[in-house]
Parts: C-alpha cells; structure tokens; sequence
C-alpha cells in the first residue's frame, strides 16, 4: 500500500491507495509477537478507518490482512480484560467488547467489499474480522478455531450468528471442542471462500490493488484446489454426535459410539468450561434464527459482560495464559450442575443505557 495515512496504535497500519478502478484502503495487523491479537486501541483503530472509508465513494475494496509470518489474529487479548476484572471492576475489559463489537459491525455492514487474509492463526478475535468478510481467503497455513470454552468465555465476535448457520452442526462442533480446522477445511465448511497457496499471496493483493473491481475474477484465477477436507470424512459423525440441543446429552451420545474420533471428542467438550458450554449451544441457536447482525451484538455484549465476571473466565485465562497448568476448576465442574435460571440471566438484555449501540 501507499500513502500511508497512520494509525491510533503503532499496532495497525491503516493506508490508502489509489487505483484506476477506485481506492482501496488496507488495514495490517501489526503486532506479530502476540500473533496480532487485539487490543482496545487496534480495535479502534480499525474502527475509525472503517467509518472514513464507507462515507468515501471512491473506496471500491477494504483489504485485511497481518505483518508476521505466524497468524492473521491469535484473538483479543483476554489477559488484558481479565486485568481489567481484577482490578477495576471490568471497566477496561467491557470498554474493549464495545468497541470490538463496533468494529465487527461496521465490517458486517461495510458498504465496499472487505477481503481479508486468513493465512495463519486465525482464532477468536481473528475470526471476528475474517467472517464478516465478503471474500475470506485460507492458505496452507491457516489454523481456524473459537477456543472460548478453554477459557470460561464464549464464541463472540459475531460467531453465533456465522456458525449457527453452518449445516450438519458444524458449528455446535466448533464451539463445543474448540477444534482446529486447517485452510481445505475452512473452504470446504464455508469459514472461507477462497483457497489460495501462500505463494501466490504477494500477487494477489498486488492485482486487487491494481484492479479492486476485478476482486472475484482474480481470487477465482488464483485458486488452488485444496486437498481433502478431514472434517468432511467426519460430516455424519458430527450431524448425528453433535445433533443434541443439551451439553449433557451430546456428551452421552459421544460416549456411547464406539469410534475412537467419538472418544476424542467426548475429552475436549468434557475440558472446556460447562457454563460456556451451556450458554454456546443458546447462543448458537439464537444467532441461527437472528436477522439483524446489529442485535447479535448487542446480545453477545450483554453476554460478555457478564461472563467476564464470573469466577470460570478469571480461572481459565489463569489456567491457559497466566500459570499454563492447563488443570481449570470450572464452577460448577459439570454441565448437569449448571442452573438453567443463572444461564437465563447470562442471557437476559442489559438494563437501558448499558447496552450495546453501532457506531452506524
């Protein structure tokens, strides 16, 4: 990109470039030693481009892509937030799911078409600024996952509303395991688009700048068949295991198949936080049916907000990313322990003028 217009943080790099078919403004993940993962300032950075850029007409494509070699975007920076419940009450940490949350929607609503660059890590955060893309690209390297449940979180960032509408249960799947999908895998589920070699990547931003009108054309002309998708040899065990609408009951059902896969599958629903669970089975049913992306978020925020709080995010961001033990205490220990009323609440909207609002 050229003529560089800067940024809030020193984290993104946000410019624009002007091409024969019209402008296109670039957003670089610049913070390749924590893998790009977002904090406050790239969130508002990235948000206040997105909002010049779609009140100027001249912007024919928005680009996203990372600076590193290792990932697009680990995530936010859930350390960061969970600071933030510790020490100030979880002011810092709602102040960021606000401003991420408008960001996601200004992507989601951007009036150009917004391409962005999955080659690499792309997990949480990362996947909230890769679905709501138009044209989402995965390479050989990419490593797609919603890992909130290792966390006491939960899939956010619009995930609900993306996954719950991913056929076979694919997405309860996702949200539940916290499994890795690779690029053919993201294509062949439709996280992704379009399957490029990594090689090829240089070129195809270099003719999208040069011919942003020509997006479709030159991400087709570019394309590679990508090798077998492993998650579609599991297609049937994952609609039939995953068909259940109750943590409990999808836990049964992988116990009792005897596949080694099942079994697999049975440990890492059975590792990630049951309240999480619990609630990202609601949420995904939810967002399946949700119409506006608008409303979505102001649900996933009031979620957020409440979730940060509880005891399970504080323990499991300790146990993945502060003491690395890997060994949670999840309160309560089992998904038939969880109180439906608690998860209810978790769910209910927030008072008035405490609730999500788009930037738009």
């Amino acid at each position: 990109m050229s003529d560089p217009e800067g940024a809030a943080d020193a984290h993104v790099l946000v410019a624009r470039a002007g091409a024969v078919g019209g402008a296109v403004g670039g957003i670089t993940l610049a913070r390749p030693r924590a893998l790009n993962a977002l904090t406050l300032p790239m969130c508002e950075a990235i948000a206040a481009a997105l909002l010049e850029w779609r009140a100027d007409p001249a912007i024919a494509l928005v680009l996203i892509d990372h600076a590193g070699e290792r990932g697009f975007c680990a995530g936010g920076d859930v350390a960061a937030v969970r600071r933030s419940v510790l020490e100030d009450g979880g002011a810092a940490g709602r102040a960021f799911f606000h401003t991420e949350y408008r960001m996601n929607h200004l992507l989601f609503t951007h009036p150009a078409p917004v391409v962005t660059v999955m080659d690499g890590v792309t997990m949480g955060g990362g996947v909230g600024l890769a679905l709501p893309a138009r044209y989402r690209i995965a390479t050989e390297n990419t490593l797609f996952a919603m890992p909130e449940g290792a966390i006491g979180l939960f899939p956010d960032v619009g995930a609900p509303f993306h996954l719950g509408r991913l056929p076979g249960r694919i997405g309860a799947f996702l949200a539940l395991t916290g499994a890795r999908l690779d690029g053919a895998e993201c294509l062949w589920a439709g996280l992704a688009t379009h399957y490029l070699a990594a090689a090829t990547l240089a070129e195809a931003k270099a003719r999208m700048l040069a011919e942003p009108e020509r997006i479709a054309a030159i991400l087709a002309e570019l394309a590679t068949p990508p090798p077998l998708a492993r998650l579609e040899r599991n297609a049937e065990r994952i609609a039939r295991l995953f068909a259940p609408e109750r943590v409990e009951d999808i836990l049964s059902a992988l116990a009792a198949d005897p596949s080694d896969w099942a079994a697999k599958e049975w440990k890492a629903v059975s590792a990630g936080c049951p309240f999480t669970a619990k609630v990202a089975l609601r949420l995904l049913a939810m967002g399946a049916a949700e119409a506006a992306f608008a409303a979505e978020m102001a649900r996933e925020y009031a979620v957020a907000t409440r979730m940060i709080a509880r005891p399970d995010f504080a323990e499991g961001v300790r146990a993945v990313l502060v003491d690395k033990d890997r060994s949670p205490r999840w309160q309560p220990a089992t998904a038939a322990e969880v109180d439906d009323a608690e998860i209810e609440a978790i769910l209910a909207p927030l008072p008035p003028g405490e609730g999500w609002t788009p930037a738009i």
